[in-house]
């Protein structure tokens, strides 16, 4: 069970990468493609192509920890850039795995002054 504190941050990979990379093709990609340090207790999001399976790699202390999910239906919501890194709340995580779309809403209507 991931046991997250409040320090960590969350980094989702823009774009997809390949789900066949396991612990350190993901750990090069973090370091080299986000610029930012693998072994430093932060949990980094990456998504498949399909959009139905993410992995997240996360440094708990002790050694690297790789958790897959692949969603039997629907994709996960992810962001339209096509690379580089988002930054996520836990809140924000939790609802990505859940298949949920974590982005804020879009305001639709500006309220109007009136005169």
């Amino acid at each position: 069970m991931m046991m997250l504190s409040r320090d960590v941050r969350i980094w989702l990979c823009a774009g997809f990468t390949d789900m066949r990379k396991g612990f350190d093709g993901l750990a090069a990609m973090a370091q080299h493609v986000l610029q930012k340090d693998p072994f430093s207790g932060h949990v980094f999001v990456f998504r498949g192509r399909r959009s139905d399976r993410v992995k997240l790699l996360w440094w708990d202390g002790q050694g690297l920890c790789l958790f897959y999910k692949r969603l039997e239906q629907g994709q996960f919501v992810w962001p339209v850039a096509k690379s580089g890194a988002v930054h996520l709340t836990q809140a924000e995580l939790a609802l990505l795995l859940e298949g949920l779309d974590w982005r804020p809403p879009a305001r639709k209507n500006t309220p109007k002054n009136t005169a």
